[in-house]
């Protein structure tokens, strides 16, 4: 029922290597993190959830927190 979510994720992060700027697609990626964690939650998967919250919160601090308004 929920599968379509992990797929959406899966397709969202795959497409992030197509980006060519850097803090492009580590944003992508953190999208695509949030997505996995709102997987994992509807599936009651914490590990799931865990790794992805990891994941998203450290692409969004290299994206705005470390080097903010930096290339």
């Amino acid at each position: 029922m929920f599968n379509w979510i992990g797929w959406l994720a899966t397709a969202v992060f795959a497409s992030s290597y197509f980006c060519k700027r850097p803090k492009t697609l580590v944003s992508v990626q953190a999208v695509a993190a949030l997505l996995w964690i709102g997987y994992g939650i509807l599936i009651r998967a914490v590990p799931v959830v865990a790794a992805n919250l990891i994941v998203a919160l450290m692409a969004i601090y290299s994206t705005w927190g470390r080097d903010a308004g930096t290339e």
